[in-house]
């Protein structure tokens, strides 16, 4: 079915005590609006509509995206005066979906559900069932089980709240009646306030079919007004995606304590230890193990690699049966090859680390290109930055770097070469020789140490 779809996202959140828009609250690393937009894609709609208000150009800025057409609310008066501002971009001949930029977990297949039951002429409402259905409207049916109304709790009358079907908000809507539904609403109720509900009645007077679908799962359709319910909503996502890596086979320590704010794709007989965070694009190919409280970011990690505890991985590619960690970092443009070693406290930045090459304590290596089999000791700092401009350092197959060596980039040394202990690289090294750059060692007899004051 071909439709329009409407995001509502006027609402200003003010119990989120916040001065960015509720729509643009994280959720799982996104915006809540970027979600709820995610999803309306998946349904292939042929208009899609975001109703915007408080924070207006703030939310338009943010989520720029081409394909959306923006309608403002000036004056947030109601989901019905809400809609009847998206009008003028709606194709008539299509049914409207209506969803809500702070409902940010509905899945596609639900509202596909949804579409299936109301079909091109009639009003689908998506429902759910709730044992406390407190702060939510009813749904109202007669003595057939057919729906006649929904009421907002506000206007409800005691044996109509004790109804547990509730109004989720979202709903298909026959566009070609909207204009006329829209423009009889009142606003002659509790909250002064145009409901966008109460077509429902409209549609049942003139005989058009109405039709309920019951939510596969209630939390789908669970929205967020504070900071409380988005730390529910947060740890729901997370439960779902750490459910659906288990199901795919990955080996998870602790599925409460693992946070996707992205995307992440897992091969077969990966293992994820406790308190992991991984952001952006992520994948961890076959067999890969990630100790815990690591933090990865955009990266690609290679078959049997082992990252051990605390290690902080963003756009960088780790090469299969390498071994990084603890406390490493690797920065952006890093890619370790093959069996590469990183171990603890060494930062790499946009440098090339070649296959069996290892820097294994206290290290800074940044804008180099390392060969095969290339040891760095403990200290090593590549000096790339001369305060104006990043240099490259290079380094060829089976050089042995000394402890505590700075490399004055930009600086090449050879195949084989050495460099000893302490040494300042500020020339190039030749191939298969031993390079020193030391002061001369001074002893000086009978020298004393300058003792403490006393008193």
């Amino acid at each position: 079915m071909s439709l329009n779809i409407v995001v509502l996202a006027a609402g200003q959140g003010k119990r989120m005590n916040s001065r960015l828009p509720k729509v643009l609250q994280p959720l799982a690393g996104k915006p809540l609006l970027r979600h709820v937009l995610e999803t309306a894609r998946k349904l292939n709609p042929k208009r899609l509509v975001v109703v915007y208000g408080h924070g207006g150009e703030v939310v338009r800025e943010t989520l720029d995206d081409t394909d959306l057409v923006w309608a403002l609310q000036a004056e947030q008066l109601g989901t019905g005066h809400a809609l009847r501002q998206a009008l003028p971009f709606l194709e008539p001949v299509l049914s409207t979906l209506v969803l809500y930029g702070d409902v940010p977990l509905v899945r596609p297949e639900t509202l596909a559900a949804l579409m299936v039951a109301a079909s091109a002429d009639g009003l689908g409402i998506l429902t759910a069932q709730l044992a406390n259905p407190k702060g939510y409207g009813r749904v109202l049916r007669d003595a057939r089980g057919a729906v006649r109304a929904i009421v907002e709790e506000k206007d409800a009358s005691p044996e109509e709240r004790r109804v547990t079907e509730i109004n989720t908000g979202i709903l298909l809507l026959p566009t070609a009646s909207l204009p006329r539904w829209l423009e009889n609403l009142s606003s002659a109720n509790a909250q002064g306030e145009y409901y966008l509900t109460d077509v429902v009645v409209q549609a049942v007077e003139e005989g058009i079919p109405v039709r309920a679908v019951e939510a596969a799962c209630q939390w789908e359709t669970e929205g967020v007004n504070d900071r409380l319910q988005l730390a529910r909503l947060e740890r729901l996502w997370q439960r779902e995606e750490a459910t659906r890596l288990l199901r795919q086979g990955v080996r998870l320590t602790d599925p409460e304590r693992l946070d996707v704010r992205g995307a992440l794709t897992c091969g077969r007989d990966v293992f994820i230890d406790a308190g992991c965070v991984f952001t952006g694009e992520v994948t961890l190919e076959d067999s890969v193990e990630i100790g815990p409280y690591c933090v990865i970011g955009n990266a690609r990690i290679r078959t049997g690699a082992k990252l051990a505890a605390y290690t902080h991985v963003e756009g960088a590619e780790i090469g299969a049966g390498a071994v990084v960690g603890p406390y490493a970092r690797l920065r952006p443009g890093t890619i370790l090859s093959e069996a590469a070693h990183v171990g603890n406290f060494v930062e790499i930045k946009n440098s090339h680390i070649g296959a069996g090459s290892k820097a294994n304590h206290l290290a800074y290596v940044g804008d180099a290109d390392l060969g095969a089999r290339v040891n760095v000791g403990a200290g090593v700092i590549t000096c790339n930055y001369d305060g104006a401009n990043k240099w490259r350092t290079v380094i060829e197959d089976d050089v042995f770097i000394g402890s505590d060596t700075q490399l004055v980039a930009p600086v090449h040394v050879g195949k084989g070469a050495t460099l000893g202990a302490g040494t300042t690289l500020t020339k190039d090294a030749p191939a298969e020789a031993l390079t020193v750059s030391r002061a001369r060692q001074t002893s000086f007899a009978g020298w004393k140490r300058p003792e403490k004051h006393k008193g």
